[in-house]
């Protein structure tokens, strides 16, 4: 029963030892033949990690064709770590072809550091290989801005850069671009005397902006800014003076009607003035039969003064009258 039991134990072995060398056989067979060796037992390792034996093992076999060497515990960590071994692969061999100094480690890191977004590490060093052309600001779009005289422009740039693998982890992103080179190509135009001198020379737009070092600290290098259309917009500041102008009308007519208002109010009040006096008048008059008879009882007013009184008044009446038709006479002949 002992010998039963061992050769049943060492059979059960070497079912699971075959199960796994037949498992592998064929990876460590091509890595055999590709000359970049990998033992069984990391296999198993691997496999053990969860870490994918074939995509380890090719990605070694790449790197080995091209002449460099990567070990399987750098490519182990990096998948381990997040990152795409192909990618960072295929990006040594297309530096090293291009003569980019790139270790493994800072391409690891640029895999690691664009995770999560739509580029990727070959993309980074193809367009350090082969320069980029970003639209400015993009989506078909222009930029404004004003010259001196008050009339708009309306520019749009297209900048050709470079991966700059040195800044690319904690550089500034292909927004920032966009944003500094608006930011210039406002500037640069605000700067202009007058339109016609952007519509004349718009590579001293280009020249301007370029100037400026608009890639320090981003991840990429301006090699040169193209303004691609150029066209006048509206006159801004004609329409701004006139609005000015509808502005100062509006309190100028505010202003006329207070004006007017503390005229109608003076005039009210005049008015009232007026009828006040003209009451006194009347008041005074209604005194005068008071002050006669009082004159007649202490005898400062004889009855020959009296009568002579009521003759320059009755005299003056009539020449009143007399005057009143001989307007209203000449005013109908009129």
């Amino acid at each position: 029963m002992m010998q039963y039991l061992i050769i049943g134990v060492v059979g059960f072995i070497a079912v699971i030892v075959l199960l796994v060398v037949f498992k592998f056989i064929g990876i460590w067979i091509r890595a055999r033949v590709a000359n970049a060796p990998v033992s069984m037992l990391t296999l198993i390792a691997m496999w053990l990690r969860k870490v994918p034996p074939a995509l380890i093992v090719d990605s070694r076999i790449t790197a080995a064709k091209a002449g460099l060497f990567i070990t399987t515990d750098q490519l182990e960590a990096h998948y381990l770590a997040g990152g795409h071994v192909d990618h960072v692969v295929l990006s040594l061999i297309a530096a090293d072809k291009a003569e980019i100094p790139l270790t493994f480690d800072r391409a690891c890191a640029i895999d690691l550091a664009v995770k999560g977004t739509a580029k990727t590490v070959l993309e980074a060093v193809r367009t350090s290989i082969n320069p980029a052309v970003i639209d400015c600001p993009g989506g078909g779009q222009k930029i404004d801005a004003v010259a001196r005289d008050g009339i708009s422009v309306r520019a749009r740039a297209r900048v050709t850069v470079r991966t700059n693998l040195d800044r690319f982890v904690g550089g500034a992103t292909e927004e920032t671009i966009i944003a500094r080179v608006g930011e210039g190509i406002v500037t640069s135009i605000g700067s202009a005397t007058s339109y016609k001198d952007v519509l004349e020379n718009p590579d001293h737009i280009s020249r301007l902006v370029l100037e400026k070092g608009l890639d320090a600290n981003t991840a990429f290098e301006i090699l040169s800014i193209d303004i691609a259309d150029v066209d006048v917009g509206e006159n801004v500041g004609a329409k701004l003076q006139t609005e000015q102008a509808e502005a100062d009308k509006h309190v100028a007519q505010a202003k006329a009607e207070v004006r007017r208002a503390a005229a109608v109010a003076t005039e009210q009040e005049m008015a009232a003035r007026t009828q006040e006096m003209r009451a006194k008048v009347v008041e005074a008059e209604a005194e005068i039969p008071m002050a006669i008879a009082e004159a007649f009882r202490s005898g400062n007013l004889g009855i020959m003064d009296y009568t002579r009184y009521r003759n320059i008044v009755a005299d003056t009446e009539m020449r009143e009258s007399i005057a009143g038709d001989s307007m209203d006479e000449s005013g109908k002949k009129g």
